[in-house]
């Protein structure tokens, strides 16, 4: 667990703490996504690049080429939209986690990793040690959603999407968290120090928080370099 030496301003998510499910009726709205064991039978597959109603995808040299990339046994498959399947795949098995909902997750941080630039694969590692991919985690702090964004310190972000329910939104929770995260990343000056202003343990001397998700990350990375390596 990242020790709570940050500020509390600064602070985002107090590393591993426990999640529990909400018990409001907005909840529900979302419960169709929630974590499934593994070897559930998926319903329908969540399309690679899900994007609320009415709000158009942002321009992405990674998500726009995988959406319209061909169908999943095409052997033509475009390289992102290779990429994005092994890593949703991956992440489905690791985490036990519904397949067609992490193809949505990993999506929308190809999108916002894209938009922000930040790296997809450090967004999904901040998302592996936050929440486990449970989109309805809540912490005994209240950070909610995929990133474990904590609402009173981020309302700026949140009222531009119609309040703090915006957080149960997965694709949106991962747009404010890329942010948050990127302005964390550039006030630091380099990637560990900034997950540790993320994690809240900005002055914790060993950098646990971002030492494990450094870790995840290279996971995500070492899975990619053997999918290429296959399709050489």
């Amino acid at each position: 667990m990242a020790r709570a030496t940050q500020s509390v301003e600064n602070m985002n998510f107090l590393g591993d703490t426990d999640r529990s499910y909400f018990g409001r009726s907005r909840a529900l709205a979302y419960a169709s996504i929630a974590v499934l064991l593994a070897g559930a039978a998926p319903t329908a597959p969540w399309p690679l690049n899900p994007h609320p109603a009415g709000q158009q995808p942002a321009t992405s040299t990674w998500v726009d080429d995988a959406a319209t990339g061909p169908a999943h046994d095409d052997l033509q498959v475009h390289p992102a939209e290779r990429d994005q399947r092994a890593l949703a795949d991956f992440i489905a098995k690791r985490f036990r986690v519904a397949r067609d909902a992490v193809g949505g997750f990993v999506a929308a941080a190809f999108r916002a990793g894209t938009e922000h630039r930040v790296d997809p694969l450090l967004i999904l590692a901040v998302v592996a040690v936050e929440s486990r991919f449970n989109p309805v985690a809540e912490s005994s702090l209240g950070a909610r959603g995929l990133m474990q964004v904590l609402p009173r310190f981020h309302q700026d972000k949140l009222a531009e999407h119609g309040g703090d329910a915006a957080l149960l939104d997965p694709v949106l929770n991962i747009d404010i968290g890329t942010r948050i995260l990127r302005e964390y990343l550039r006030r630091a000056g380099e990637t560990e120090s900034g997950l540790q202003m993320y994690g809240g343990a900005f002055d914790e001397p060993s950098a646990q928080y971002a030492g494990k998700v450094l870790s995840e990350r290279a996971r995500l990375q070492q899975l990619l370099v053997r999918v290429r390596r296959s399709d050489a």
